[in-house]
Protein backbone atom coordinates (compact mmCIF):
# COMPACT_ATOMS: atom_id res chain seq x y z
CA UNK A 1 0.00 0.00 0.00
CA UNK A 2 2.92 2.18 0.75
CA UNK A 3 4.50 1.65 -2.22
CA UNK A 4 1.53 2.71 -4.46
CA UNK A 5 1.12 5.88 -2.57
CA UNK A 6 4.28 6.60 -3.13
CA UNK A 7 4.12 6.65 -6.78
CA UNK A 8 0.95 8.50 -6.42
CA UNK A 9 2.50 11.47 -4.60
CA UNK A 10 5.64 11.89 -6.08
CA UNK A 11 4.17 13.10 -9.66
CA UNK A 12 1.76 15.16 -7.69
CA UNK A 13 4.83 16.84 -6.24
CA UNK A 14 7.00 17.03 -9.27
CA UNK A 15 4.25 19.11 -11.02
CA UNK A 16 3.99 21.29 -8.02
CA UNK A 17 7.83 22.36 -8.61
CA UNK A 18 7.23 23.29 -12.15
CA UNK A 19 5.43 26.94 -11.52
CA UNK A 20 7.91 27.61 -8.68
CA UNK A 21 10.88 26.90 -10.79
CA UNK A 22 9.16 29.46 -13.37
CA UNK A 23 8.43 32.06 -10.57
CA UNK A 24 11.69 32.67 -9.12
CA UNK A 25 13.39 32.25 -12.93
CA UNK A 26 11.28 35.18 -14.03
CA UNK A 27 11.73 37.22 -11.13
CA UNK A 28 15.73 36.39 -11.19
CA UNK A 29 15.66 37.44 -15.02
CA UNK A 30 13.76 40.84 -14.24
CA UNK A 31 16.28 41.80 -11.91
CA UNK A 32 19.23 40.98 -14.15
CA UNK A 33 18.08 42.50 -17.74
CA UNK A 34 18.41 46.40 -17.90
CA UNK A 35 15.61 48.34 -18.66
CA UNK A 36 15.12 51.25 -20.52
CA UNK A 37 14.51 53.59 -17.28
CA UNK A 38 17.39 52.48 -15.76
CA UNK A 39 19.51 54.12 -19.04
CA UNK A 40 17.53 56.96 -19.33
CA UNK A 41 18.39 57.79 -15.26
CA UNK A 42 22.03 56.88 -16.05
CA UNK A 43 22.15 59.61 -18.93
CA UNK A 44 23.58 62.31 -16.69
CA UNK A 45 26.58 60.99 -15.00
CA UNK A 46 27.23 59.77 -18.47
CA UNK A 47 27.59 63.58 -20.22
CA UNK A 48 28.97 65.15 -16.88
CA UNK A 49 31.99 62.45 -17.14
CA UNK A 50 32.25 63.44 -20.53
CA UNK A 51 32.12 67.14 -20.04
CA UNK A 52 34.71 66.52 -17.32
CA UNK A 53 37.48 64.29 -19.78
CA UNK A 54 36.50 66.87 -22.55
CA UNK A 55 37.72 70.24 -20.61
CA UNK A 56 41.11 71.01 -20.91
CA UNK A 57 43.34 71.43 -17.81
CA UNK A 58 43.24 75.13 -16.65
CA UNK A 59 45.49 76.90 -13.79
CA UNK A 60 43.60 76.73 -10.97
CA UNK A 61 42.49 79.87 -9.54
CA UNK A 62 42.67 81.47 -6.20
CA UNK A 63 39.29 81.07 -4.47
CA UNK A 64 37.16 83.72 -4.20
CA UNK A 65 34.14 84.20 -1.45
CA UNK A 66 31.41 83.52 -3.72
CA UNK A 67 32.80 80.73 -5.45
CA UNK A 68 34.69 78.18 -2.65
CA UNK A 69 34.92 74.82 -2.56
CA UNK A 70 32.51 72.79 0.10
CA UNK A 71 34.91 72.41 3.40
CA UNK A 72 37.32 70.09 3.56
CA UNK A 73 37.03 68.80 -0.19
CA UNK A 74 39.82 67.32 -2.09
CA UNK A 75 41.27 68.58 -5.35
CA UNK A 76 40.17 66.18 -7.49
CA UNK A 77 42.54 67.13 -10.70
CA UNK A 78 45.73 65.84 -8.61
CA UNK A 79 43.77 62.49 -8.34
CA UNK A 80 43.54 59.91 -10.86
CA UNK A 81 42.98 56.20 -11.75
CA UNK A 82 46.57 55.18 -13.42
CA UNK A 83 45.16 51.44 -14.15
CA UNK A 84 41.95 49.62 -14.15
CA UNK A 85 40.14 46.56 -14.91
CA UNK A 86 37.61 44.53 -14.12
CA UNK A 87 36.02 41.07 -14.08
CA UNK A 88 32.15 39.49 -13.18
CA UNK A 89 32.04 38.02 -9.92
CA UNK A 90 28.59 36.67 -8.12
CA UNK A 91 27.58 34.37 -10.79
CA UNK A 92 28.26 37.04 -13.50
CA UNK A 93 26.21 39.66 -12.38
CA UNK A 94 28.81 41.60 -10.31
CA UNK A 95 31.43 43.98 -11.45
CA UNK A 96 34.73 43.45 -9.45
CA UNK A 97 36.49 46.39 -10.03
CA UNK A 98 40.62 46.18 -9.63
CA UNK A 99 42.70 50.15 -10.10
CA UNK A 100 45.42 51.90 -8.71
CA UNK A 101 44.48 54.99 -7.09
CA UNK A 102 47.21 58.38 -7.51
CA UNK A 103 47.03 61.10 -4.67
CA UNK A 104 49.31 63.94 -6.39
CA UNK A 105 48.18 66.10 -3.40
CA UNK A 106 49.78 68.07 -0.75
CA UNK A 107 47.29 66.35 2.14
CA UNK A 108 45.95 62.11 1.96
CA UNK A 109 42.69 62.04 0.98
CA UNK A 110 39.82 59.69 2.15
CA UNK A 111 36.37 58.85 1.57
CA UNK A 112 36.54 57.90 -2.21
CA UNK A 113 33.82 58.00 -4.34
CA UNK A 114 34.11 56.40 -7.91
CA UNK A 115 32.09 56.27 -10.68
CA UNK A 116 32.22 53.59 -13.26
CA UNK A 117 30.45 53.71 -16.63
CA UNK A 118 29.71 50.22 -18.10
CA UNK A 119 29.05 49.98 -22.31
CA UNK A 120 28.44 47.05 -24.52
CA UNK A 121 31.44 46.16 -26.49
CA UNK A 122 30.00 48.06 -29.62
CA UNK A 123 30.40 51.08 -27.45
CA UNK A 124 26.69 51.50 -26.49
CA UNK A 125 25.96 52.68 -22.68
CA UNK A 126 24.42 50.34 -20.04
CA UNK A 127 24.98 51.84 -16.93
CA UNK A 128 26.43 53.94 -14.20
CA UNK A 129 27.26 52.59 -10.64
CA UNK A 130 29.02 54.47 -7.99
CA UNK A 131 30.76 53.56 -4.78
CA UNK A 132 32.36 55.25 -1.97
CA UNK A 133 35.51 53.70 -0.50
CA UNK A 134 35.92 54.67 2.82
CA UNK A 135 39.91 53.74 3.00
CA UNK A 136 42.77 56.63 3.06
CA UNK A 137 45.04 57.49 0.38
CA UNK A 138 48.72 58.69 1.68
CA UNK A 139 50.26 62.67 0.27
CA UNK A 140 51.90 61.83 -2.82
CA UNK A 141 51.58 57.95 -2.92
CA UNK A 142 49.18 55.74 -4.38
CA UNK A 143 47.26 52.79 -3.54
CA UNK A 144 46.03 49.70 -5.06
CA UNK A 145 42.39 48.61 -4.84
CA UNK A 146 41.97 44.81 -5.88
CA UNK A 147 38.62 43.40 -6.92
CA UNK A 148 36.11 46.26 -5.36
CA UNK A 149 32.52 45.22 -5.91
CA UNK A 150 31.06 48.01 -7.86
CA UNK A 151 27.44 46.79 -8.02
CA UNK A 152 25.20 45.07 -10.61
CA UNK A 153 25.56 45.03 -14.10
CA UNK A 154 23.83 44.09 -17.31
CA UNK A 155 25.44 40.64 -18.57
CA UNK A 156 25.72 42.09 -21.87
CA UNK A 157 28.63 44.50 -20.60
CA UNK A 158 32.20 44.59 -22.58
CA UNK A 159 33.47 47.40 -20.91
CA UNK A 160 33.96 49.58 -18.48
CA UNK A 161 35.67 52.76 -17.42
CA UNK A 162 35.77 54.67 -13.73
CA UNK A 163 36.65 58.18 -12.28
CA UNK A 164 37.10 59.66 -9.06
CA UNK A 165 34.02 61.97 -8.77
CA UNK A 166 34.31 63.40 -5.10
CA UNK A 167 36.90 62.86 -2.34
CA UNK A 168 37.57 64.26 1.28
CA UNK A 169 40.84 65.48 2.98
CA UNK A 170 41.72 63.40 5.62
Amino acid sequence: MNAELSRIARPRIAKLWLPVALVVGGGLWLLMSDSEGNVAQSEPLRSEMAAVQSEPAAAPEAPTATAQAPEGAAELDRMRISSQSWRRGGLGSKALVSFTLRNDNEYAVRDIEIACVFDRRDGSHLTDRHRLLPDTVNTMSRKTFAHVAVGFVNVNAGQAKCKVIAARRA
